[in-house]
């Protein structure tokens, strides 16, 4: 772990675990994701449809948030979020908009555009809500849990072109990050395994990297290829799902806990820029959100630190070459 504040906070869940029980309600919101008065509030588009050729006969609505210091003039970094609709929310776990807001006001982040996208959907299937993700209704599942590169295709041949007409966004991969909770988290991954090129900050809360798709093999995908060039933050409850299937069988595939350890052993091992906070909860955005100010911190801290990732002699992020030790 790279972060010593991040690594007290830890030990200190660790030790409150066996206290507070499986709760999710030890988690609150702070003050980076509220409204605060006198910051400028950036806006948020109407919903807008993006049909697909890599899922054919699909459709998903997706928002852009544009930050109040957006000038069109300079390049723009982005973060795109899966299962949008839950991010984008200012009553919701994660209300990235009065986040981004705030950090990106006190230049704790830099000028970020945000992009909120649904799972795609038939023309018979419902769009995807906070009530309603999609699992069983939308194109969610095979969308987010595949281990290919079909998804990174949607964002960066079908989407990244759409924003592009109206928003001036920088080629860097360096300025370039993407989240998700749940399966989105382990689709965020997989979209920066496959293309780093393209994007190289990775935010995963609550991450399922289980076998709901074989995602339980990336532990090893990781260990066996070559490191790539991405920082990640990981979050999750020890009292996530822990792999208990129909009939009470215990099957570590399933663990979604264990899992996320594996992954963060995997990623130590070969030396990611990556950082993670366990904490005692279930499977909610409630932790992750609590946390979400702090891990835009964590992945825009060059910035933070007074270099600008915007600044093209910047080559390498800040902190790498330490990475995992």
């Amino acid at each position: 772990m790279n972060n010593p504040l991040l690594a007290i906070a830890v030990i200190l869940l660790t030790s409150a675990s066996a206290l507070a029980g499986p709760t999710d309600e030890l988690y609150k919101l702070g003050p980076d994701s509220q409204e605060q008065p006198g910051v400028p509030r950036g806006k948020l588009s109407e919903p807008i449809v993006l049909a697909s050729k890599v899922y054919p006969n699909s459709t998903r609505n997706y928002w852009v948030y544009t930050p109040a210091q957006y000038d069109k003039t300079k390049p723009a970094c982005l973060m795109i979020f899966q299962d949008g609709h839950a991010f984008l929310g200012l009553k919701g776990e994660y209300r990235i908009p009065y986040v981004f807001d705030n950090l990106i006001h006190r230049r704790e982040m830099p000028v970020t555009i945000a992009v909120f996208i649904n799972p795609g959907h038939g023309p018979d299937q419902p769009e995807a809500t906070d009530k309603d993700w999609g699992d069983g209704t939308t194109n969610r599942r095979v969308e987010y849990n595949a281990l290919d590169d079909k998804y990174s295709k949607l964002i960066v041949d079908e989407l990244l072109p759409e924003l592009k007409k109206s928003y001036n966004i920088s080629d860097n991969p360096e300025h370039r990050g993407i989240g998700g909770a749940s399966s989105g988290a382990i689709c965020a991954w997989t979209v920066a395994w496959h293309r780093p090129d393209q994007f190289r900050k990775v935010i995963s809360v609550i991450g399922s990297y289980t076998n709901i798709m074989g995602g339980h093999v990336w532990p090893d995908m990781i260990r066996q290829g070559e490191a790539k060039p991405i920082r990640v933050f990981i979050q999750d409850g020890r009292n996530d799902n822990r792999g208990t299937r129909k009939g009470g069988a215990y099957d570590a595939k399933w663990d979604w806990f264990a899992q996320n350890v594996k992954m963060v052993e995997a990623l130590t091992e070969k030396k990611y820029d990556m950082t993670y906070v366990f904490g005692v909860g279930s499977h909610s955005g409630k932790h992750g959100g609590s946390i979400m100010p702090e891990m835009l911190r964590w992945i825009w801290r060059d910035h933070s630190k007074g270099q600008d990732p915007m600044d093209p002699a910047i080559k390498t992020p800040l902190g790498a070459e330490t990475a995992g030790k």
